[in-house]
């Protein structure tokens, strides 16, 4: 006897198990979405020409990456890694990030050798990334990437001082800046504003 207790669906479940529309909607934003990050992209392509003599050619070199994937905490996801450069102890990556339901957000991320060499001329900008409305990673991962207190703190939280002891002492550095969904029609042009910031904080 099979004594595995039966599989019940809500009224609202069966509706969407029945319905295949919603499922082919969802693939045609994230189509979209990806058609507006190669677009992204070209922009960035047009920023970091402009400074590659400030940057290290490492992490130039790489090709720019668009990845997806289903389940970042529950939920579909995709990022722009570009520049991206994950040596395991020295990361230097800008990442603009989908997260369904939730946001687009601009990250970035430095760890070892790129932390220790841009971490002063990121401290002298704190006035211009508080007011811009960063935050910043207190996380002892690297790898979260919502906004909640326990990843992130709004830089206009903290006191210089604060920022710069943060800066000093933390294993990485990872300043973001989100943006709400709800801002579809201009998306890409405050990306590709927060990606220069980021990119003219550094060089």
């Amino acid at each position: 006897m099979n004594d595995s207790p039966k599989i019940q669906l809500s009224r609202f479940e069966e509706q969407l198990v029945t319905d295949s529309s919603w499922l082919l909607t969802k693939n045609a934003v994230l189509e979209k979405i990806k058609l507006m990050l190669a677009s992204l992209q070209d922009g960035q392509n047009e920023i970091l020409l402009g400074v590659k003599d400030r940057l290290p050619a490492e992490v130039l070199q790489p090709s720019p990456k668009i990845s997806r994937g289903e389940n970042y905490l529950g939920l579909p996801w995709m990022v722009l890694d570009h520049p991206r450069y994950f040596d395991r102890d020295n990361l230097f990556a800008v990442r603009t990030m989908f997260w369904w339901g939730n946001f687009f957000s601009t990250t970035l991320l430095l760890s070892g050798r790129h932390k220790d060499r841009y971490r002063e001329r990121i401290a002298d900008e704190w006035d211009m990334l508080r007011n811009d409305e960063f935050y910043i990673s207190h996380n002892l991962s690297a790898w979260d990437h919502h906004f909640e207190n326990d990843n992130y703190t709004a830089l206009r939280e903290m006191d210089e001082l604060q920022f710069r002891q943060h800066l000093q002492t933390h294993s990485f550095i990872k300043l973001a800046k989100k943006i709400s969904l709800e801002n579809w029609d201009t998306l890409d042009i405050s990306l590709l504003a927060n990606f220069n910031r980021l990119i003219k904080t550094i060089a």
